[in-house]
């Protein structure tokens, strides 16, 4: 049950930092689930290292689409430019 809960809201926070990020943008939903739960783990990481959360806590939600839109913005940068 943790698994698919955990897909529910990735699929969520990718799809929020998706519709939040301008561009155009890799993938259809099955990215936007990778990308939400690593935009998530991202925050929880950033925010252990900044002393926000404690060892064992998670970050919430608008910091995981914080992680997810840093991620797409990398993204964006690293992208080769297309005509």
């Amino acid at each position: 049950m943790h698994l698919l809960w955990t897909l529910l809201i990735g699929l969520i926070v990718g799809a929020v930092a998706k519709f939040l990020t301008p561009g155009r943008d890799p993938g259809g939903f099955i990215v936007t689930i990778l990308i939400g739960i690593a935009g998530s783990l991202v925050a929880t990481y950033a925010g252990r290292a900044l002393g926000w959360y404690r060892e064992g806590q998670a970050a919430g939600f608008i910091m995981s689409v914080l992680g997810a839109i840093v991620l797409l913005a990398l993204y964006h940068l690293i992208r080769p430019k297309t005509t």
